[in-house]
């Protein structure tokens, strides 16, 4: 998807083939279904940390976190394939699509006839794919602030909300523009805040997760400090 926004911003061009629109739907389904259910199998692992850490090695083994990395990745696929089949096999009766890439509902517009099965079928995928993730989610960090409020030490309570928070950031940020977009009524779509919206969780939220998960590095918080020391004796 990234690549060929590239493409046509530097060569010029506005369009691509069906094939290549095909493979930019699956790829963005594949990864974007991939990442909702990534997102619950890590509030999972924070909840047996949290809850269960006497337990937690056992519980999460090598081979159990192979599974669920591996579970989550079919899934995606399972999403990305069925939902571009059934999108790519039915007559289209336009063209142009007014968004910056295939995103489900633009191409839901170009469909013939009724399109009411489609728009059905999203909503169940979201359903499937967005809101069960996130109702894993929110039960997990239930259990795990819980926990956390009922514990001695001030230390203790510290360093598990600091084991939670970037983790709860990604998940605020992601969950916040993709149930935004596909978990809301029709009529209440705009070209414009769903063009917004989809570059919000398509991009800039990939974009963000490496800085966010790494804030929580020693030597990285170091070396920010450092150069916010040096930016700060430059303008003095």
């Amino acid at each position: 998807m990234i690549p060929t926004i590239l493409e046509n911003l530097v060569v010029g061009t506005v369009s691509i083939s069906k094939a290549r629109c095909a493979m930019q739907m699956f790829s963005f389904l594949f990864f974007g279904v991939a990442e909702c259910f990534l997102l619950a199998a890590m509030s999972l692992d924070r909840y047996f940390a949290v809850c269960h850490p006497l337990h937690y090695t056992i519980i999460m083994s090598s081979r159990v976190c192979r599974g669920l990395v591996a579970g989550c990745y079919i899934c995606g696929a399972a999403v990305g394939l069925i939902h571009t089949l059934l999108t790519f096999s039915s007559p289209l009766c336009g063209s142009a699509i007014d968004h910056f890439f295939c995103e489900i509902q633009p191409m839901l517009d170009l469909l013939c006839g009724n399109t009411s099965p489609r728009e059905l079928q999203v909503i169940l995928v979201a359903v499937f794919a967005i809101l069960s993730p996130f109702l894993l989610i929110i039960y997990s960090y239930i259990h795990i602030i819980s926990t956390i409020l009922h514990m001695a030490s001030a230390e203790s309570r510290q360093k598990a909300f600091s084991t939670c928070s970037s983790h709860l950031l990604v998940v605020t940020l992601f969950y916040g523009t993709a149930g935004s977009t596909y978990l809301r009524p029709k009529s209440t779509y705009c070209a414009a805040v769903d063009k917004f919206l989809s570059l919000s969780y398509s991009v800039l939220t990939p974009l963000l997760n490496p800085i966010i998960y790494s804030l929580r590095n020693k030597e990285v918080k170091r070396a920010l400090k450092k150069t916010w020391r040096k930016i700060n004796l430059a303008w003095k």
